[in-house]
């Protein structure tokens, strides 16, 4: 099948590092690992950072003529048998394809597409519903949590859903090399205002009671907020903390294997790619239960989850695992064979191809 793929959010090919373009690079892999072709249909990006009327209409005639620069490529070269779009949510709704199918008579894909009535306010609720339309619309929505799930079923009854799990590419966490350190913590993630920096400052506040264990921490990541983000770490031994910054993705997988236990409260996480990581490289993971975070993070078998906002709770779970050696390294296998067995490439790619192959195209 040819498959048109837009991100509204974040192309595949921005080039700014972070879960949503990740995501968006591993469905088009795994699409193509189903045997469908797939083309990058636009990289117009539609992304409307607070509700202000003025930004909406530009982006608005933005996407009319990217709609019409589609319109006469498909005209010329031939409509694709499919458009998919990846994660319209009321901050970025897609207002390409489902014009353009409906033109075309083309069936409408989403994924990870997210409703949530406590938007309906001022202009989100306008872009809700254009959310909303594109679902009631599409001819297939795969959610990948069971939050996203419900949250479109109470909005839109009569939607079609379909279900698949959040995934990775495992290529880049083959063979298990030599253990890391097994008291090296290891953290990745943006430094951005909002949720990340609440993550960071919970983390931060964690640490402090189990200073008598000899604990040390890696943290990748970069943003707008580092200060903010190290001030919160300001009271901690400044020796126990290795700030690595930004690295490339590539790199990301020998940060892990280092380590040996993987910390992340999670605030407002859809579900975390880097968890799925963490777990591949064999480390078992300390996050909150709390958004789409146990839909990756299988509590008590390849980690804990703990009560939001109990930084006590998240103390004590850190401190288990520094201390019980026994249980870490189960834990750890646990979380490495789940992932390679169940989260995979090649697992999702055979999920994809069943859901799709029920889609009919002309």
């Amino acid at each position: 099948m040819r498959i048109a793929f837009y991100a509204p959010l974040k192309s595949p090919n921005h080039p700014v590092a972070s879960g949503d373009r990740q995501m968006a690079r591993t469905l088009v892999k795994a699409l193509e690992h189903a045997g469908h072709s797939v083309e990058l249909a636009s990289e117009l990006r539609f992304y409307l950072r607070e509700p202000v009327p003025k930004s909406f209409d530009a982006l608005k005639i933005e996407a009319r003529e990217e709609a019409a620069r589609l319109k006469k490529l498909w005209d010329r070269d031939g409509k694709p048998d499919l458009w998919f779009c990846y994660h319209p949510y009321y901050k970025a709704p897609d207002l390409i394809g489902p014009e353009l199918a409906s033109a075309f008579a083309i069936p409408c894909v989403t994924a990870e597409a997210s409703y949530s009535r406590r938007r309906n306010a001022g202009l989100w609720a306008d872009t809700q519903a254009l959310v909303a339309r594109a679902v009631e619309q599409a001819a297939l929505n795969i959610c990948f949590t069971q939050r996203d799930r419900q949250g479109l079923t109470d909005a839109i009854p009569d939607a079609a859903l379909g279900m698949l799990s959040p995934f990775i590419d495992t290529s880049a966490f083959g063979e298990m090399p030599a253990r890391g350190c097994p008291t090296r913590l290891v953290t990745v993630a943006m430094m951005r205002p909002g949720d990340k920096v609440e993550s960071y400052r919970m983390l931060a506040q964690a640490l402090g009671p189990i200073g008598h264990l000899p604990w040390t921490i890696s943290v990748v990541g970069d943003g707008p907020a580092r200060d903010e983000v190290k001030a919160q770490f300001a009271g901690l031994p400044a020796d126990r903390i290795v700030w690595l910054g930004a690295i490339e993705p590539a790199a990301v997988a020998d940060v892990l294997y280092s380590g040996g236990i993987y910390v992340w409260p999670g605030y407002g996480e859809a579900y975390g790619v880097a968890y799925l990581e963490a777990q591949a490289a064999g480390l078992p993971v300390v996050a909150q239960a709390i958004a789409g975070v146990p839909e990756v993070v299988r509590d008590g078998q390849t980690g804990f989850l703990t009560p939001p906002g109990d930084v006590a709770a998240f103390a004590s779970a850190l401190e288990r695992l520094l201390t019980r050696n026994d249980e870490r390294t189960i834990m750890a296998a646990e979380a490495r064979r789940f992932i390679l067995e169940e989260r995979s490439l090649g697992v999702a790619a055979g999920r994809l191809a069943e859901l799709l192959a029920k889609i009919p195209v002309s």
